[in-house]
């Protein structure tokens, strides 16, 4: 069974991880956030578009039915 860790300890345990870690830079942060929301408007057109045809496209099969 795993000892138990205080608070404390933990908290030190914490602080030891985070110094370890390799933190992106303020252009590497900038660049991936405007290349996600650059992904996000494109997915977003894509889906518009597709969501538009295919309901011309039913309507278009439905008016035909009546």
């Amino acid at each position: 069974m795993a000892s138990k860790t205080t608070p404390l300890t933990f908290l030190r345990q914490v602080r030891a991880e985070t110094a370890k870690v390799t933190w992106p830079s303020r252009r590497e942060t900038m660049i991936s956030t405007l290349m996600v929301f650059v992904m996000v408007i494109v997915a977003a057109a894509f889906f518009f578009g597709a969501d538009q045809l295919m309901g011309w496209a039913i309507g278009l099969v439905l008016k035909a039915r009546v």
